[in-house]
C-alpha cells in the first residue's frame, strides 16, 4: 500500500530514508534462500521485492507466506483473469462462527477503536463470521501487533496472510505503529486498513491481483494465483471494483465495504 501525497509527505520522505538505511544493513545478513525464490517463482508469484520477516517471507507488499505454506504447497501456477476473488483456503464456519482478536496494550491511540469500528463493518453484514475484541491474547483467533522496528517504514501499512487448510484464521496482523498515534489519519481510514488485512486473514485477496497498477500506479504486475487460489468470487465483477476494500493500494482512503465487496463476504460466509 503507497502513501498518498499530501501532508504526509514530509513524515514519509524521513520514512523510507531510515527503513532505506535499515534495510541496507539487513540485506547483508538476511538473504533469501534461492530455493525459496525459486519455489515461490513456480508457484507464480514475482519474487521482486521479496522480504524475510519473523513469520515467514512477505511478497505482494503486505501477504505473509510461512515456512509451514511453503511445505505444503504446490507449484502449479494458473494465470487467472480479471476478477474478484479469494483464495482456496477459507475460514471454517460450522454455520456460525465468532473470529476473536486481540490487540497488543501498547496501542494506546487510534488502532483500538479502529480496530473496534473495523469488526463493527463486517458484523453489520450478519454473516456466518463475526468478530469480537478479546483482553487476553490466549483467547484470541488473530492477534493484532505493531511491526518491529526493522519492519517499519518503507510506506507498509500493515500485513497479514491467508488461512490455514484446516479452515482457521490467519492468526496475526502487523501495523505500522505510527498509525496509532498520528492525529492526521481518521478512525474510519485506519479501520479501512485494518478491514483489508483482516480480509486476507479469511481468506479474500487484492481485487487488482491481476493488475496492481490499478490502485498502486506505476508498471502494471500480475500477482497471479500463486499456488493459495485466485477464485472467483460468482455474482462480482470481472474487473477491479470500484473503491473496494481489496484493492492492493488503499491511498489513505476511507473505503466501507462497496456492493461488490458486500456481494463477495456474502457469496463465500
Amino acid at each position: 500500500m503507497r502513501k498518498s501525497i499530501s501532508i504526509f509527505m514530509a513524515f514519509a520522505l524521513v520514512g523510507m530514508f531510515v527503513y532505506s538505511c535499515q534495510k541496507e544493513s539487513l540485506t547483508q545478513v538476511q538473504e533469501i534462500p534461492q530455493k525459496v525464490i525459486d519455489q515461490l517463482t513456480k508457484m507464480g508469484f514475482n519474487p521482486d521485492g521479496i522480504e524475510l520477516t519473523d513469520e515467514g517471507y512477505r511478497i505482494e507488499r503486505d501477504i505473509i507466506i510461512t515456512d509451514e505454506f511453503l511445505a505444503t504447497a504446490g507449484n502449479e501456477t494458473r494465470v487467472p483473469g480479471t476478477e474478484q476473488y479469494s483464495t482456496t483456503n477459507l475460514v471454517s464456519t460450522g454455520g456460525s462462527r465468532n473470529i476473536t482478536i486481540f490487540a497488543e496494550k501498547r496501542f494506546k491511540g487510534g488502532m483500538i477503536p479502529a480496530l473496534d469500528e473495523a469488526i463493527a463493518r463486517y458484523n453489520a453484514e450478519n454473516l456466518e463470521i463475526s468478530f469480537s475484541r478479546v483482553s487476553n491474547a490466549r483467547q484470541a483467533d488473530i492477534v493484532l501487533k505493531r511491526f518491529s522496528k526493522k519492519e517499519e517504514g518503507g510506506g507498509l501499512l500493515g500485513s497479514a496472510g491467508f488461512p490455514s487448510a484446516s479452515g482457521d484464521p490467519y492468526g496475526e496482523i502487523k501495523m505500522w505503529g505510527e498509525l496509532d498515534s498520528n492525529p492526521n489519519i481518521s478512525t474510519e481510514v485506519l479501520a479501512t486498513i485494518i478491514a483489508h488485512e483482516i480480509g486476507h486473514c479469511i481468506g479474500f485477496r487484492h481485487t487488482d491481483y491481476f493488475d496492481r497498477s490499478i490502485s498502486c500506479g506505476g508498471s502494471a504486475v500480475d500477482e497471479e494465483d500463486g499456488g493459495v487460489g485466485a477464485n472467483h468470487i460468482p455474482g462480482t465483477p470481472e474487473g477491479a471494483s470500484d473503491n473496494s476494500w481489496m484493492l492492493s493500494c488503499l491511498d489513505f482512503a476511507y473505503r466501507p465495504f462497496n456492493l461488490d465487496d458486500i456481494t463477495a463476504l456474502n457469496y463465500l460466509y
